[in-house]
């Protein structure tokens, strides 16, 4: 279930919190955290996760810790997780947990968020656990409206989110695009029913994390997403808090790297949650009436196909771009892999053999490769518009926009194209 901070007008025009059951209340009570004014444990610990940050760490640390102390009602503590830093970050984060007492710092000789994440969570004695990004793009009001439902017990994880009514957002349109593909692609391939998976800025429970931490197998960027795909599985209410965002235009993510990654967690996501490998039976509350607790396997061996296509599709736009330019390059690649991937799909995913409607398959099929192209082509449009992308950025772009014409194709295919053999 999710919340996005649920409000409603009264009769003499006020606005305030909804009405909640009397059934809902006495949950809440008995998941909220007990806060005992004699403890010295730290009630919050917030992760900020680093990897060559040495010029900007300390800005961060003094204005998360600032914001903190004058702020936050309750203790808490910052934790530096350094990645196999090669610069002077560990330095720097040892010297501000000498002088902060409320900072300390954890060093991991391997790279990658996920890793971090799970390393400070698993050893944190908080009950509230959160994480945020380095460059702060998140505007740090929203922090305690972020863990407020977790400490009363309404809510188990809490999300920020740059999607939602209320989001206030500045950032390019590059970015803006592929963060919406990417969040379509979890909507139409793991049904995800939240609506910003990669914003820095997320709270869990600490008893949830217990349970959740050890089912989550990513250790990197694709972390954040596999957690949540979970903890929805699983029943646990996801809370969303719509953010101030701007965006850090000196990021280091590598697209391309990010998209394929990405691209493989669906995947194995969506195969575990199709064959029901995916154990997720008393991880949290009791799952909500109609939850699907695995996705169809004509998705999966879909996505199987889907992601071949893809390769081959990037393999021949890269090897026909040199010569007649990326417009011309991005349709004759997409053709050629569009009639491989219908006649594919046809046979393995939706079992249709012979040559008796082929023709017309084929014929529908290439309504589908339209709707890709418009796609794609407008994707490569928008971007040289904003600026000239080198070609690692634009093959990243391509990735995200061929992802999301993978899922529309799939509804077509699904409940046009092969309809009856569906019935």
């Amino acid at each position: 279930m999710l919340t996005v901070g649920a409000q409603e007008r009264h009769n003499d025009g006020t606005v305030g919190a909804s009405t909640v059951d009397p059934m809902t209340t006495a949950l809440a009570k008995s998941y909220s955290v007990p806060i005992d004014p004699s403890d010295r444990t730290p009630l919050l610990d917030v992760v900020v996760p680093v990897h060559n940050e040495e010029a900007d760490l300390a800005a961060c640390v003094r204005r998360l810790h600032a914001h903190l102390t004058e702020r936050l009602p309750y203790s808490f503590r910052i934790t530096v997780a350094d990645n196999a830093s090669t610069d002077a970050t560990l330095a720097m984060a040892t010297r501000l947990a000498a002088e902060l007492p409320e900072v300390v710092v954890v060093h991991l000789p391997e790279k990658g968020r996920g890793r971090a994440l799970r390393r400070v969570w698993s050893e944190s004695d908080s009950p509230v656990l959160a994480y945020m990004d380095v460059d702060l793009s998140t505007d740090l009001a929203a922090l305690f409206p972020l863990i407020a439902p977790l400490i009363s017990g309404h809510s188990d994880v809490a999300i920020g989110t740059r999607l939602a009514r209320g989001a206030r957002v500045v950032r390019g349109p590059k970015r803006e695009f592929i963060s919406r593909c990417y969040n379509l692609i979890l909507r139409g391939a793991l049904a995800a029913r939240f609506s910003d998976a990669q914003c820095g800025f997320k709270a869990i429970r600490k008893d949830v994390a217990d349970r959740l931490l050890p089912l989550v197998e990513d250790h990197g960027w694709f972390f954040d997403t596999e957690l949540l795909v979970l903890a929805q599985q699983a029943g646990l209410r996801i809370h969303e808090v719509p953010v101030d965002w701007v965006d850090d235009p000196d990021s280091r993510v590598d697209i391309v790297a990010t998209a394929i990654a990405d691209l493989k967690g669906v995947a194995r996501l969506a195969k575990g949650l199709a064959t029901g490998s995916l154990k997720i039976s008393g991880v949290g509350r009791e799952p909500l009436p109609g939850f699907p607790p695995k996705l169809d396997n004509q998705a999966v061996r879909f996505a199987a196909v889907g992601i071949a296509s893809t390769l081959a599709y990037l393999a021949l736009f890269s090897l026909l771009r040199g010569g007649i330019g990326a417009q011309a390059a991005n349709l004759v690649a997409l053709l050629v892999t569009a009639v491989g991937n219908t006649a594919a799909n046809r046979r393995f995913t939706f079992g249709v053999r012979g040559r008796a409607g082929a023709t017309r398959h084929h014929l529908q099929g290439l309504v589908a490769f339209a709707l890709g192209l418009a796609l794609t082509s407008g994707a490569l449009a928008v971007l040289h518009a904003a600026t000239a992308p080198a070609q690692l950025v634009e093959l990243g772009v391509l990735v995200l926009a061929n992802l999301l014409a993978t899922v529309l194709r799939f509804l077509l295919l699904r409940h046009w194209v092969f309809r009856a053999r569906n019935a």
